[in-house]
């Protein structure tokens, strides 16, 4: 059987998660902006799961925005914060493209943007320097997709506030699987995407501080306090709630699980593999997630050579050509090296046997690869 090491793109939903929106779609049809018993049913649910999320996330219920996913809330929160507004956006060179496009797009309208380098462990520097009194808007996301490299959100967030600018942090990645909570990162706005924690495509949320300026780039009605207009997708949203609520249960355990799983997963390719590198921070990183850079082949043809492995890389292939991931290459790895680069990432039903199964895989991948 195929072991699934990419819970980073999108992870299994959860059968609970399934149980509690099943009602949902099967017999709760009602729409929440309705006045009589079915609508107020599923008010009363959707109400629950912003409670959910909340709490997961040491927030308020009524600072919770429901989205259609990650990507939406990203917009919502950079541009609605510079709708109208003067000033630079200071973001950086790793981000996903769910930031970088709507930053590029303020750029193309006469927003200067300042995008931060990070350090060869793909941490951002330089941020003192570039968040100043013009700053109206710091956006810089929590964890990253591919390295899983924890950024210092607190720092940036408190040198952003200090100059009265708004703090924006895409936490895709990293809830469910650290501890996040808005007050102690610091932040004023914060993105959520359902299915990196065992829930459905097509739902996610924006934690938006009380008092925070924001503006709707979606015009229609008033649901979602006025900044998301559409009719809830109730059955998801349910979903979402309950997916945080079972993140909430066990996090420390989960966290803890994940991280020596992936220990062990080094540990055995490091052991095999001369020259293997690790991609990222060694400490400051998501618990199951681990980039790591073959010697001597690519990323690409180690994984086509260990089929029994669901992992990706970084690159992008354009028109037969790969290129390495601009992500590994802004920590200083020549292109060459870049290229040998496979993200392996572990989710909460992972076990030690298919680590050693992929560990072995990926060894004799690599030895194939290099011998060819």
């Amino acid at each position: 059987m195929t072991i699934y090491l990419d819970h980073n793109a999108t992870t299994p939903v959860l059968p609970e998660v399934v149980d509690a929106m099943i009602p949902f779609l099967r017999d709760h049809f009602g729409n929440p902006s309705s006045g009589h018993v079915y609508g107020r049913r599923a008010l009363d649910a959707v109400e629950e799961a912003r409670a959910q999320v909340a709490t997961l996330i040491g927030a308020d219920p009524e600072e919770i925005v429901f989205t259609s996913g990650g990507t939406e809330a990203n917009n919502l929160a950079i541009r609605g914060v510079m709708d109208g507004r003067s000033g630079r956006v200071v973001t950086s060179v790793v981000e996903h493209p769910a930031t970088e496009r709507p930053c590029a797009w303020l750029e193309a309208h006469g927003t200067e943007v300042r995008r931060l380098g990070v350090d060869a462990q793909g941490r951002v520097a330089g941020a003192h320097d570039a968040v100043d009194a013009d700053t109206a808007l710091v956006t810089v996301m929590h964890a990253n997709n591919e390295t899983g490299v924890l950024q210092p959100i607190e720092a940036l967030g408190a040198a952003a506030h200090d100059v009265g600018a708004v703090v924006h942090t895409d936490a895709a990645q990293s809830l469910g699987k650290v501890q996040v909570d808005v007050d102690a990162l610091g932040v004023d706005l914060l993105s959520i995407a359902g299915h990196k924690l065992y829930a459905p495509k097509g739902v996610g949320a924006l934690y938006v501080r009380r008092g925070t300026a924001l503006s709707p780039f979606v015009l229609g009605a008033g649901h979602e306090r006025g900044l998301r207009p559409g009719t809830e997708n109730v059955a998801s949203i349910v979903g979402l709630g309950v997916a945080c609520a079972a993140a909430g249960r066990d996090l420390d355990a989960t966290s803890a699980r994940m991280r020596s799983l992936r220990d062990a997963l080094w540990d055995q390719l490091k052991q095999a593999v001369d020259g293997l590198r690790l991609n990222g921070h060694p400490e400051h990183r998501l618990p199951n997630t681990l980039n790591v850079r073959f010697p001597h082949t690519t990323g690409d043809a180690v994984l086509a050579r260990a089929p029994e492995v669901a992992a990706s890389t970084g690159s992008a292939c354009h028109a037969g050509q790969t290129s390495a991931s601009a992500v590994v290459l802004a920590m200083r790895v020549p292109a060459e090296q870049a290229l040998g680069s496979v993200r392996l990432t572990l989710g909460r039903h992972t076990t030690a046997e298919e680590i050693a199964r992929a560990a072995d895989a990926l060894v004799r991948a690599w030895r194939d690869a290099t011998e060819s």
